[in-house]
C-alpha cells in the first residue's frame, strides 16, 4: 500500500504530464493552423517544440521520463498510469499525434511553396 505522500505525488506527477502533454498537443494540432495563416515563423517554433520532444523521448528509450518518475510512485502499468487521459488514447498517442504531426508539416510545406 502507498502512502498518502507517494499517492499525492503520482497525482502531481500526473497532472504535470498532463499539461505538457496539452501543451504539445496544441503545438501539433496548432502547426496547420499557423500554416494557413502564413505564420511561419509560429509554425518553425511549434515544429522545434515537437522535434525536441521527439528527440527526449528517442533518447529515452522511446518513453518519456516522465513515465518513468511516475513508475516509482504505483505498481500498475495501464498505458494511462502516468497521465489524465483516456487508455485508448494513452495507447495510441503517438500514432495519433505523430500523423498530425506529419500532416502538419505537409500544410507547412504546401503553403510554403504555394507563395
Amino acid at each position: 500500500m502507498k502512502s498518502r505522500r507517494e499517492a499525492s505525488t503520482l497525482i502531481i506527477i500526473r497532472l504535470f504530464h498532463t499539461v505538457v502533454w496539452a501543451v504539445l498537443a496544441g503545438c501539433v494540432v496548432g502547426l496547420p493552423v499557423v500554416a494557413l495563416m502564413n505564420r511561419f515563423d509560429w509554425a518553425a517554433l511549434l515544429t522545434v517544440v515537437v522535434v525536441v520532444e521527439c528527440g527526449v523521448v528517442v533518447l529515452n528509450q522511446g518513453q518519456c521520463p516522465v513515465t518513468s518518475l511516475a513508475a516509482r510512485y504505483t505498481e500498475d502499468r495501464a498505458d494511462n498510469f502516468d497521465i489524465y487521459l483516456p487508455e485508448w488514447l494513452a495507447l495510441r498517442n503517438k500514432a495519433i499525434f505523430g500523423t498530425l504531426f506529419v500532416c502538419g508539416e505537409f500544410v507547412v510545406l504546401w503553403k510554403v511553396m504555394s507563395g
